[in-house]
């Protein structure tokens, strides 16, 4: 059993590190890497039984890990979202709405009348929010500096 469970474990790891690598080269054509928080993945997926040990059992955090260091060593700025109604919001609007989500595959705003498919309009809300992310990590005005200019 532990030389099993070693096995898998070495297989998940280098999957993972393949997959890093793959996501970080795709990130340097574009000079920015961004990724959905998975945190609570396991909580969020149904699967059949016998899926259910394969996608429980996987190392999300290492590959968040490897994803980061790698980006990092190639100097690639990385960004962890909050997936959060990104799949309810407008990507042209902002409208967010439960009724947005017409179903799995279509996006349909109630606001402006945007159609697009779910998982493409949710691909440019992380993305924008990860961009938003990047550029207020970059400002050089100090904090204080913007709250006494807005008020």
């Amino acid at each position: 059993m532990k030389t099993r469970r070693r096995k898998e474990q070495r297989f998940a790891t280098d999957i993972n590190h393949q997959l890093s690598k793959t996501i970080v080269a795709q990130a340097q054509r574009t000079d920015r890497a961004i990724a959905k928080d998975l945190s609570g993945i396991r909580d969020q997926v149904r699967l059949a039984k016998k899926q259910r040990a394969q996608v429980h059992s996987w190392a999300y955090a290492q590959l968040r890990n490897f994803v980061t260091y790698k980006a990092e060593m190639a100097g690639v700025p990385a960004a962890v979202i909050n997936p959060r109604n990104t799949s309810r919001t407008c990507s042209r609007c902002r409208f967010c709405d439960a009724k947005n989500r017409r179903s799995q595959a279509v996006f349909e705003c109630q606001e402006c009348g945007w159609t697009a498919h779910a998982d493409h309009n949710a691909a440019r809300n992380i993305a924008a929010l990860g961009h938003e992310n990047y550029w207020a990590a970059q400002s050089t005005v100090p904090i204080a500096a913007t709250a006494l200019a807005a008020s």
